[in-house]
């Protein structure tokens, strides 16, 4: 149970990749006191675990309202976290959670920052929406289904945490710093892409074939 739960966070915090919204929030965030940004900081991660936790409780609800099986979700939700990973690659993390200049402008005329742009879609998009669907559907006891709920919250502590201290961290890494972990992050991120895709086809074959 403890192995399963550490590979769910591991997956979780390399598809969500707090560190890729360091920049955005110190762009968004520099006209900000120091107390200002530790209160984003909070509401970004509260927000971040709701949107995520209802999710994860309303996504089997919402894939049988649309018609639409796991096995697609898990394909779907393996190309979205593989593009995810290629823009991570490329250097485009921003980019792919939909946040270009317009976005900017618009977050940077709101007086909160914390439900958009930062908590949807930087840190919660598509592809850790599908991965808590997929781990809803896979784990179907009460305490594991309760277990992954605690890791979507540790989650959102580590985005705390990680914001609060974005200041700090740009400052310590620097850009090229950044760039490096994000890289590796990508790389990290495509294998679990693609690792969904291949049990999803598995799956789907599977089914058919029975």
């Amino acid at each position: 149970m403890l192995t399963i739960l550490v590979s769910i966070l591991a997956s979780l915090i390399s598809v969500v990749n707090p560190l890729g919204a360091v920049p955005l929030f110190i762009s968004l965030t520099k006209d900000y006191t120091k107390r200002e940004r530790q209160i984003t900081s909070l509401h970004i991660s509260l927000y971040f675990v709701m949107i995520l936790g209802a999710f994860f409780l309303a996504g089997t609800f919402l894939l049988q309202f649309f018609g639409i099986s796991i096995y697609a979700m898990r394909i779907a939700g393996g190309l979205v976290i593989l593009s995810s990973g290629f823009s991570l690659l490329n250097g485009k993390f921003e980019q792919s959670r939909a946040i270009n200049s317009k976005v900017r402008e618009e977050a940077l005329a709101k007086h909160d920052i914390s439900f958009t742009p930062m908590a949807m879609p930087m840190l919660s998009g598509p592809g850790s929406i599908s991965i808590l669907i997929t781990f809803y559907n896979e784990y179907e006891g009460t305490a594991e289904r309760l277990g992954i709920f605690c890791m979507i919250i540790l989650t959102g502590f580590i985005v705390f945490l990680v914001l609060r201290a974005a200041p700090w961290v740009g400052k310590f890494l620097g850009e090229a710093g950044l760039k490096a972990i994000s890289r590796i992050m990508g790389f990290i991120v495509m294998s679990i892409g693609i690792q969904y895709i291949i049990v999803g086809v598995v799956a789907l074959v599977s089914s058919l074939e029975n």
